[in-house]
């Protein structure tokens, strides 16, 4: 019988998760599982995963792929995995409850630490910039902001003129730019936490003449590429939840077939201009993603 994953990801909305879905698909047809996505209607809502954490158990999976909507606050529905012995493999945002058997990210704080250097470095090491952090609950979100407060301090002549909440959301990033506008007057450049928050502020500058600031954001989502193609983004930084989800599923698979798999497979940081976007240059379903053996050879592993 084929295995039956059941694969956990935090909204719809996000293009991020969108990958991860499809990561997951695909590994699972090459490997001979099916998979059955939990995703909350409402984006990163904690009601709706700790019931489909409840649904899934109930359905009994071979194996769990899962990143939790809040470091916490899902912890008591996701330790009910381990009670009913159904194995649990992480990727992006690590749980802090149970066992998993293997987490499948990459480092948050050295990705936003490496694309806010690269936005410095464009700008000549001084100006004001804003800063757009994601939702206060995830992990990645604390991770991401301190990776910009190295970086900035790397940096005594930027200033951060104001840091906004656009909750890792395109239209949240793009509402809170506008209502800002005022204060954001001759600004240098613009640091968000993800590649869809970026978008945002492109949404909100509209077709704007002339030379504007710098805008970066994290995950090397399609769209983002599209913009740093265009000119209109500077760069991003490959947080491949594609590759994440891929690899966390082939883990479940390699592990049900009796197999051992590393604890922790961390991903290479990579940044993306218009130097080297031409790769990533693809929508999701067309991007080949490394094998497990590609990856077992350029990440970080225990």
């Amino acid at each position: 019988m084929s295995p039956r994953i059941a694969v956990f990801t935090k909204n719809r909305s996000n293009p991020a998760y969108e990958a991860a879905r499809y990561g997951a698909d695909r590994t699972a047809r090459r490997l001979g599982a099916t998979t059955t996505h939990c995703v909350p209607e409402r984006p990163d809502n904690v009601t709706e995963q700790i019931a489909l954490i409840e649904s899934a158990i109930a359905a009994r999976p071979d194996a769990v792929v899962f990143t939790p909507v809040h470091e916490t606050d899902v912890n008591d529905a996701a330790l009910g995995f381990e009670a009913a012995r159904i194995p649990v493999f992480s990727f992006v945002t690590r749980a802090t409850a149970g066992q998993p058997l293997c987490f499948v990210g990459s480092d948050d704080r050295a990705l936003a630490r490496d694309i806010a250097r690269h936005l410095f470095s464009k700008i000549g090491g001084r100006g004001d910039i804003l800063v757009l952090e994601g939702t206060p609950a995830s992990a990645t979100s604390h991770a991401r902001l301190k990776g910009f407060q190295e970086a900035l301090a790397e940096y005594p002549d930027i200033v951060v003129r104001l840091s906004l909440c656009g909750e890792y959301q395109r239209d949240v990033a793009r509402d809170v730019y506008r209502a800002a506008a005022d204060k954001l007057r001759g600004i240098d450049a613009i640091l968000c936490a993800n590649d869809v928050m970026a978008l945002g502020v492109l949404d909100a500058r509209g077709p704007a003449k002339g030379a504007q600031p710098p805008v970066v954001g994290i995950n090397a989502i399609p769209e983002a590429i599209k913009a740093i193609a265009a000119g209109t983004m500077l760069a991003t930084v490959n947080f491949d939840a594609m590759t994440m989800s891929s690899i966390a599923t082939e883990a479940a698979v390699r592990h049900l077939r009796g197999e051992s798999v590393p604890r922790e497979i961390m991903l290479p940081v990579q940044v993306i201009d218009r130097t080297n976007y031409a790769p990533l240059d693809l929508p999701f379903p067309e991007r080949i993603g490394p094998t497990w053996e590609e990856v077992m050879a350029s990440a970080s592993i225990r």
